[in-house]
């Protein structure tokens, strides 16, 4: 017998289960059918803020009452063992953040582990993402795509991590606060040069906004923006590639220059976008 064929769907049975479900952004609406039959039948529900988890089940008609218990950065450690005492007694629990997917920013993350490494079972109920939804509608390559959460607070954290990803060729994803987000945009500008940036506001909500434009220029940015703000860096945009009647001119001009072929393979490169050395070299080969 399987670990799932010794429960319900509801993760009832004999052995508990953990949920970790994703919850709307903005929009009600957003809440899928299985998350709201979980949400409706768990035993315990850990929400990193009781009073907007009590809020969004007002707002979805859903009863909580004596279900909910809070769970968040400086409790997780020391609610832990209580929830896994829960869980190994077959409770169904699960876990939600203030908005969206958890532990994407948000706490759960020790906790799913835990059970992990207990052999308590764990399964995501999927739904709203900020950085898949700021994602999907922006505008910028989709993939790859790398997010880096709320960036660090100190400036030279931030320009460590940023120049970890500076070539990967990755759309950045991150979150971030009104009053921090002018210099994090400038941070970028200096560490990754100018690139697109969209900036993602109030996803799903009434007053929903997407800000494009390029870090060279962020005045643009409204200082005072209000709301949940996901932010998008998007990789170099690429300049168009010297055709090949170009490339040959180029190889024309620096031979009669002088130099070793592969020497005038460099040259050629420098100055024609999207091409390499090797590749130069090789046209000049089968010239």
């Amino acid at each position: 017998m399987t670990e799932s064929d010794m429960q319900d769907e509801n993760g009832h049975g004999a052995g508990g289960v953990l949920h970790v479900v994703a919850t709307p952004l903005g929009n009600a609406d957003d809440l899928s059918p299985r998350a709201r039959r979980v949400l409706s039948t768990a035993d315990l529900i850990l929400a990193e803020d009781t009073r907007r988890a009590g809020s969004l089940f007002a707002r979805l008609g859903l009863a909580h009452a004596g279900r909910l218990m809070s769970f968040y950065e400086h409790n997780e450690d020391k609610r832990l063992p209580k929830v896994l005492e829960f869980l190994e007694n077959g409770a169904s629990v699960a876990l939600i953040s203030d908005a969206g997917t958890p532990l994407l920013s948000d706490p759960g993350f020790t906790l799913v582990r835990a059970c992990r490494e207990r052999g308590i079972r764990v399964t995501p109920v999927p739904g709203p993402s900020a950085p898949v939804t700021a994602l999907s509608a922006s505008g910028l390559p989709p993939l790859p795509y790398t997010f880096l959460g709320f960036l660090p607070r100190r400036k030279g954290h931030t320009e460590k991590l940023l120049a970890a990803h500076r070539d990967t060729g990755a759309t950045l994803v991150f979150f971030e606060r009104k009053s921090r987000l002018k210099g994090s945009l400038a941070i970028c500008r200096e560490v990754l040069g100018d690139r697109p940036f969209c900036i993602a506001r109030e996803l799903t909500k009434d007053f929903e906004e997407f800000v494009s434009g390029s870090l060279a220029d962020i005045s643009g940015v409204d200082p005072e923006m209000r709301g949940e703000i996901t932010v998008l860096v998007g990789p170099p945009e690429a300049e168009a590639q010297t055709g090949e009647e170009d490339i040959a001119r180029i190889v024309e001009e620096e031979s009669a220059a002088g130099g070793k072929p592969k020497e005038i393979a460099r040259r050629v490169a420098d100055r024609a976008p999207g091409w390499t050395a090797k590749e130069v070299y090789a046209l000049m080969r089968d010239a």
